[in-house]
């Protein structure tokens, strides 16, 4: 009966994420109404919590912190420097991000320019990044995927945006169903590179503590992890593996390991970290905990069924995180268990002791 509950809310999602387009030809839709839409959503993350319990916490920043698409619209043009200018006010005065004058100038840390010096200032959509949003809702905000204003700003580690940051946003391009809906439907890319909220000037991100009573706002960064993981991480569960790293018999891609395990199997932190998310956002993962490590390691924990930590919390390697379940689209009782060294999945029976 759940699963035929997970089949029915997929139907549901896909008609309520699809925006709508104007002058479309044949076989076009109608797209539901904002109202209509964020009802089907709303019944969506419903569906999806159900098999999931959790501490009390506030929704993800991207819910929290809403977003206005006012980007502003720069033409291609020179710059020549003045005495006293900055990348910064560069930026400031024609509405260009900063590192993108940097990157069309083949600018280097820590990006000298003399008076005299011509600049090139690329044109495009920019978006000015307020106090607590995320990539995610601002990718949403203007209906592309957040990958690709990733790329376009060639943004990385520890990916926490600033407040007064011009994001560049990438042009729209014609998409198919599947991808208009995966707009939509977050993967755990999304989350590492898009999920924190921006930082305020001046302001620095919260330290991780050991208490699981301290709730942080939806729109407080999260301080990265500084220390490495010496050793090989441990089992997050004793169980079976039921499915392993890589692609399937049916093609499908698995990014990590399913351990088979019964209901309510404590699943252990495998290293030393800070847990970055919490929730059930992704819809095939379920309660899912993600917990960052030193040297951009991250692991992933899905399927459960009683999430027990908070955003921020500093974890110990062995430490009871979850309470394996079959939430999301788990065949079974069963854990997903993934690695990753910054952006790209690793077997993680690479990095666990053999049994």
């Amino acid at each position: 009966m759940r699963r035929m509950g997970a089949l029915l809310f997929g139907v549901f999602a896909m008609s309520g994420c699809i925006p709508a387009e104007a002058g479309r030809g044949p076989g076009s839709y109608d797209a539901p109404a904002p109202d209509r839409q964020q009802e089907l959503e709303r019944f969506e993350r419903r569906s999806l919590d159900q098999d999931v319990r959790a501490l009390p916490a506030p929704p993800p920043a991207w819910e929290a912190r809403s977003v206005t698409p006012d980007a502003r619209l720069v033409s291609s043009s020179t710059w020549v420097v003045q005495p006293g200018d900055t990348l910064r006010t560069i930026s400031a005065k024609t509405g260009a991000g900063s590192e993108a004058i940097a990157r069309a100038n083949n600018l280097a840390a820590p990006f000298m320019i003399q008076p005299g010096q011509r600049l090139t200032i690329p044109g495009g959509r920019y978006h000015l990044v307020r106090t607590g949003e995320t990539g995610i809702a601002i990718a949403r905000a203007y209906k592309v995927e957040w990958s690709r204003v990733v790329s376009t700003n060639a943004l990385a580690e520890p990916y926490i945006l600033r407040t007064g940051q011009r994001l560049l946003i990438p042009g729209s391009r014609p998409e198919t169903i599947e991808e208009r809906a995966a707009r939509f439907h977050l993967d755990i890319d999304d989350i590492l590179t898009g999920g924190q909220p921006a930082l305020a000037a001046n302001a620095k991100p919260a330290k991780p503590t050991a208490s699981s009573a301290r709730v942080l706002p939806a729109t407080t960064p999260v301080a990265a992890p500084a220390s490495r993981v010496a050793s090989n991480l441990a089992w997050p569960v004793r169980g079976t593996v039921v499915k392993r790293f890589g692609p399937g018999k049916s093609g499908e891609r698995n990014d990590g390991i399913k351990i088979a395990v019964p209901l309510d199997t404590p699943v252990l932190a495998a290293a030393d970290g800070v847990v970055a998310y919490v929730g059930s956002d992704v819809p095939a993962l379920g309660g899912l905990v993600i917990v960052k490590h030193g040297n951009s390691m991250t692991t992933v924990y899905g399927h459960a069924g009683q999430l027990l930590v908070q955003r921020g919390q500093s974890v110990k390697k062995g430490q009871m995180i979850a309470l394996s379940g079959n939430s999301g689209f788990a065949d079974r009782p069963e854990l997903h268990f993934e690695l990753r060294q910054g952006r790209t999945p690793v077997d993680p029976v690479t990095r666990l002791p053999a049994r």
